[in-house]
């Protein structure tokens, strides 16, 4: 997943597995994934991670929130991006669920059982409440799950369900899958927005306005008003079937302009928000008004590599680029010092369970040190001199901004000739799901997090016909692997294979890596409680922030 720029962010662009009810689920990614620790900085210092915030004094009446652009649609097979995963993480529950731990907890699902390679067994909550007041049945997860496969439905997660031969309804309360090959990611997804359980009568009765003006789910927060090109509110659900929300309210600001988003948080016209402007870090910090605090973000700053068909089709253009960008200037400039300098496509957060041997495969990799002398020599070879690459940008905030630039700078360096398009903050978001929306575009800034703790969910992007894989990209051996992995149910073994898919992919510069950067969290003093790690995106972090004195 991954962010335009964040989705990645976007990603999307996802699966953990704990033990339960006595049955011995395997353990995939929870396994996988510890708790965060303490980051060194890159030049300016250091900054440390955490996994959340004071508990809340006690309940709030209403809190706002900022968002750096408004979302395209609410629809739970449409959300691909921070805007709208972060929001609807509070009104939309899956069948399990992320921890601010980075942990796989039952959701909506009591339990999950794997009585056999293919087979998975959801046993679900009884007297859960929709929004409208029905009460959920196994129908509506069948019917929830199948739509994300719908090609009417054009989901963003349909990618999540290949290896599915049925969904089925084996019981009042219990939902059966069965998949064509062993498919260790799939449970893992059941955690996002892939495994979202809606109501099925409310989805048909919306029509056309479901995920605009409808949404019909179990959260601890309904839809409230949809103010376009404003904000949308969210209010407190009273029949929710879990620990109520501690606020009555909750409002998201659409603030696309990065210094009016920091000066909404300054002033306190919004009292807080995620993906904070790296540029107002140091502001924030020293404000008074609030704290700005990091956590675990398992997410990457790379270039998309977006068309293949084109100068960027020769490999020794992609690795002279790489060779050539500046990635410590970067991370002081555009994410302020806070961040690492990676030459790999996934953070280190999500190799926990890999032995010395695979984490020195799967980072054992060319150096991100700068070479021009070589990066030069590369574009003569290709015989790129001269020619056109075009890079997209966006004023989300200048970790977008200050990448593209760095790409243009690295560019034109070496002989080529680096123009770069900028589009609205709420069409980077299209780059995501829209293939319109990349025309004429070569590369583009993205924070890619993953929305599993396994780094397979970045990895097999590059796999033939994966949705992110813009670029075409097609290797038979790559794919090979990929299916490999992916019907691996142990950790260490499946961690074995993916090193070797993150050393073809970095060493083919399929996308270029640059920095590891943590989630960032500004809140004011008059609320505390939001978890501070990437779990925001698929955790109703909403309901846990109330007053903080």
């Amino acid at each position: 997943m991954s962010r335009s720029g964040r989705p990645d962010q976007p990603r999307s662009n996802r699966r953990t597995v704990t033990v339960l009810a006595g049955v011995a689920v395997l353990a995939l990614v929870a396994a996988c994934s510890g708790p965060p620790g303490t980051g060194a900085a890159g030049q300016s210092g250091a900054f440390r991670l955490s996994t959340g915030t004071p508990l809340p004094k006690g309940d709030i009446a209403s809190f706002t929130w900022a968002s750096y652009a408004e979302p395209l649609t609410l629809d739970y097979a449409k959300a691909f991006d921070y805007p709208s995963n972060t929001i609807l993480s509070n009104v939309c529950e899956s069948l399990m669920k992320w921890t601010p731990r980075l942990k796989e907890v039952p959701g909506l699902a009591e339990q999950a059982l794997h009585p056999n390679p293919t087979t998975w067994v959801y046993d679900l909550r009884p007297g859960v409440h929709f929004h409208d007041g029905s009460v959920m049945t196994a129908d509506d997860v069948v019917y929830s799950l199948d739509r994300q496969v719908d090609p009417k439905v054009g989901g963003a997660w349909a990618g999540v369900f290949q290896n599915v031969a049925s969904i089925t309804k084996t019981g009042p309360l219990q939902v059966t899958v069965e998949l064509k090959r062993p498919d260790a990611l799939f449970p893992q997804y059941m955690a996002t927005t892939a495994g979202v359980v809606a109501g099925e009568k409310g989805v048909k009765a919306a029509g056309a306005n479901w995920g605009t003006s409808t949404l019909d789910c179990t959260g601890p927060f309904k839809l409230g008003t949809w103010k376009k090109g404003q904000s949308i509110e969210l209010d407190r659900f009273a029949d929710y079937w879990g620990t109520p929300a501690k606020a009555g309210k909750v409002t998201f600001e659409f603030l696309t302009d990065p210094s009016a988003r920091t000066n909404a948080m300054l002033t306190g016209a919004v009292d807080g928000g995620y993906l904070i402007p790296t540029e107002s870090y140091q502001r924030l910090r020293d404000s008074g008004v609030g704290t700005l605090s990091f956590g675990e973000s398992l997410s990457t700053v790379n270039v998309n590599i977006t068309n293949m068909k084109g100068v960027l089709g020769d490999p020794r253009v992609r690795q002279a680029l790489s060779l050539a960008l500046d990635r410590s200037g970067f991370v002081k400039q555009g994410l302020a010092g806070n961040g690492q300098v990676t030459n790999a496509l996934t953070d280190k957060a999500a190799w926990t369970a890999a032995g010395p041997q695979t984490l020195k495969t799967a980072f054992d990799l060319p150096s991100a040190t700068p070479d021009l002398a070589k990066a030069k020599e590369l574009i003569k070879e290709a015989g790129a001199t001269g020619k056109t690459v075009t890079v997209a940008t966006s004023a989300i905030g200048q970790d977008v901004s200050l990448l593209a630039t760095a790409v243009q700078a690295a560019g034109t360096e070496i002989g080529l000739n680096v123009h770069v398009k900028t589009i609205a903050p709420d069409a980077f978001s299209a780059l995501f799901t829209d293939p319109t929306a990349r025309q004429g575009i070569d590369m583009f800034p993205e924070t890619y997090y993953l929305s599993i703790t396994d780094p397979m969910d970045l990895l097999a992007n590059f796999e033939t016909g994966n949705y992110q894989n813009y670029a075409g990209y097609s290797d038979h051996a790559y794919d090979k692997l990929v299916q490999q992995a992916v019907g691996t149910d142990d950790p260490a073994k499946r961690l074995a294979t993916e090193a070797k898919l993150q050393q073809m992919a970095v060493k083919q510069n399929l996308w270029i890596p640059v920095a590891d950067w943590p989630t960032a969290l500004f809140m004011n003093k008059r609320i505390t409680g939001a978890p501070t790690t990437i779990s925001y995106l698929y955790y109703p972090w909403a309901a846990d922030v109330g007053a903080a004195g």
